[in-house]
């Protein structure tokens, strides 16, 4: 029987690491002494409840003054409110007791009702995105307990996953991290089916096109689809490249299928290049928001494609590293990552417009935090266009405790510090690919 718990910090999840501060942006995203603590919105969340609430009498109406009523009139008036005036007392206990109740109706109907929802959490929601009645909300629910989930799924010996992903020969000795199954709210999440999923895509494309949190979830896919190939030397990469952290471009064939899953590192999306000439000694390099990435003609024509992007538009990842925002041959120095993160969005709308055929390309963003691309894809959406938003925010904000943290690859950087962006495989990004999948079913969806 599965346990559902209160919250996920179980015993066996804060066992495994200490407290720690987030970087959370980019490939490289690392914390100093001690493991990747809960998200921020959590850790505000958790503040909000300790503050107390205090509620506002309602002013008292003139009708309430206790001042003597002298003429015959007003003397009856006085007669017939003189019990509310005697009993003012209960008269705020009613007023409270209204608001109280009408305070948690609102809540109930605005939030999730999940043992570890709060409402700053469901907000993240998009609500254009909530399920119309009948349609299954995958991306609202909460994690439970479930020891046998992960049982007959692959393992750290899938020759998919990047040395930095496998956590337990890095070093990790617990597997609770590997015993929670994510349980949609009303409805039950289809339990991936890596043979007709690869049936459905037969002579077609999957393409997975951001940074490496991206490829994270590329190969989770890669090593979730092996496991119904007994023959595994019918799966290779189409060039003969290994997999690497740095690689800009690896396809893998499944032969039997015809079938290709791709992955093209493009953090930006958009092009990143040499700075324009004369420009200041501190350019390092120039970010053409007006300009998609170069490597983007090989994206048309894909049946499904998976875009991320988000961890690495910081200052952090831009403007400290030397890297600036140019529009047209204009170089702009002062302009916020976020105000250019939202141009480069609207670049990438242009070109799927433009570029991609409705009628073949099944177009996903895949977000960690979708308030960046709700305009967008709803933009899309009103220009139909088969995008959706595989909104994965809410579920993954609880689940620190699938990082690599100081389980990390050998010999790579600093022992001290500790990867809290990525995630362990198997671990979280299967649970995305089980929500990619379940949206694919949704929509009907088979190669022509």
């Amino acid at each position: 029987m599965h346990r559902a718990y209160s919250t996920i910090q179980s015993d066996n999840i804060k066992n495994t690491s200490r407290d720690c501060n987030f970087d959370g942006d980019g490939d490289e995203g690392t914390v100093v002494d001690g493991s990747c603590s809960g998200s921020t919105a959590v850790t505000a969340v958790r503040r909000r409840q300790g503050e107390s609430f205090k509620l506002k009498p309602f002013p008292l109406p003139l009708l309430m003054d206790r001042r003597p009523f002298y003429q015959p009139i007003s003397h009856k008036f006085h007669v017939i409110v003189s019990p509310i005036i005697i009993n003012k007392e209960l008269t705020f206990i009613i007023s409270f007791i209204v608001m109280l109740t009408s305070s948690i109706i609102f809540f109930y109907n605005v939030s999730p009702s999940t043992p570890f929802s709060t409402y700053f959490l469901a907000k993240i929601v998009p609500s254009y995105q909530k399920s119309a009645p009948g349609v299954c909300d995958y991306s609202n629910g909460r994690w439970v307990r479930d020891d046998s989930y992960w049982v007959g799924s692959y393992n750290e010996s899938c020759p998919f996953i990047d040395a930095g992903f496998r956590c337990r020969e890095n070093g990790r000795r617990d597997l609770g991290y590997l015993k929670w199954r994510w349980q949609p709210h009303g409805c039950d999440l289809p339990r991936f089916n890596a043979t007709d999923l690869m049936e459905r895509s037969r002579n077609g494309r999957i393409v997975f096109v951001g940074d490496s949190i991206g490829r994270n979830q590329w190969e989770s896919l890669l090593c979730m689809l092996t496991t119904a190939v007994s023959n595994q030397s019918a799966i290779y990469e189409v060039n003969g490249n290994p997999i690497t952290k740095h690689r800009g471009y690896l396809s893998f064939r499944f032969q039997d299928y015809n079938l290709t899953i791709e992955y093209y590192r493009a953090p930006f999306l958009v092009y990143n290049g040499p700075p324009p000439e004369n420009s200041s000694d501190k350019v390092r390099s120039a970010i053409k928001l007006d300009q998609l990435h170069g490597r983007s003609k090989q994206w048309t024509g894909a049946n499904v494609l998976v875009f991320n992007a988000g961890h690495w538009w910081s200052e952090d990842k831009t403007t400290k590293m030397g890297f600036y925002f140019q529009e047209g041959e204009a170089l702009n120095m002062t302009m916020d990552a976020m105000e250019a993160f939202r141009k480069s969005l609207w670049t990438w709308k242009s070109w799927a417009t433009q570029k991609l055929d409705p009628e073949r390309s099944n177009i996903f963003f895949r977000s960690y935090s979708p308030v960046h691309y709700r305009q967008v894809v709803k933009q899309m959406e009103y220009e139909n266009r088969n995008v959706q938003l595989l909104n994965i925010t809410y579920l993954t904000g609880f689940r620190k405790d699938g990082h690599p943290a100081n389980n990390r690859e050998p010999g790579i950087g600093d022992s001290a510090f500790q990867d809290c962006s990525h995630w362990c495989l198997p671990g979280v990004p299967d649970t995305w690919n089980e929500l990619l999948y379940a949206r694919l079913l949704s929509m009907g969806f088979r190669t022509k």
